[in-house]
């Protein structure tokens, strides 16, 4: 099966550099015209199933995606949702830095080592519960079959990490970029292999620069 796995289009908290995690901000008029790239670049692409975070702006992304023509294949699931940033969310890095610098260095350093403040996740939290959830959307799905799931930079980057063998320790190594789509094939959840890795030229140019600025 084929398995495209998106990131959401940029929200206003994204553009501002904060931790948005968990709180549920919607996409910005930006991110709203990368979803709609996304869904003309898919158009003529025949998606099976699609699967998003229950998060608005993942949601969004993917009903833009997948156009009125193909609204009902989408569905949601709790455990692909951003990570916890607990009393992270809704700060600058700055912020962050002026009450806490030495985590937001571990953060940056080592972030497998890192459980987010104020009752947040970890890395491990995170993938403990997207990788089940990440089999969920695939399941019954046969050789032939194309899964369309929208999560979150950190839900995408475990996902991958585990897939392509790369410690978690290293997430920061390759980049997800907003509406970036990633391509997966394979017949079995253990045996994906990666055919394409943050891909956004639906609305990037190959040496653009497509970064956001949070995590």
């Amino acid at each position: 099966m084929k398995i495209i796995l998106a990131r959401h289009g940029e929200t206003a908290w994204n553009a501002e550099g904060r931790y948005q995690g968990q709180v549920d901000i919607p996409l910005s008029e930006t991110g709203e015209a990368q979803a709609r790239a996304l869904g003309a670049r898919l158009h003529d692409v025949e998606i099976t199933r699609a699967v998003s975070s229950p998060l608005s702006r993942a949601r969004r992304t993917a009903e833009l995606a997948l156009g009125e023509h193909r609204a009902g294949l989408l569905s949601t699931d709790a455990d692909l949702s951003e990570i916890a940033h607990g009393s992270w969310e809704g700060l600058l890095a700055s912020e962050i830095h002026a009450t806490d610098p030495e985590l937001l260095r571990l953060w940056r350093d080592s972030p497998h080592e890192v459980l987010m403040p104020g009752g947040g996740e970890s890395l491990q939290h995170v993938f403990d519960r997207a990788w089940p959830a990440f089999g969920r959307a695939m399941a019954g799905l046969g050789d032939h079959d194309t899964l369309l799931v929208v999560a979150h930079d950190a839900v995408n980057r475990m996902l991958l990490c585990n897939v392509l063998g790369i410690p978690f320790s290293r997430p920061w190594t390759f980049r997800q970029a907003p509406t970036t789509l990633n391509l997966l094939e394979g017949t079995r959840l253990d045996d994906l292999e990666v055919v394409r890795l943050n891909d956004c030229s639906h609305h990037t140019a190959l040496f653009g620069e497509a970064v956001h600025r949070a995590l």
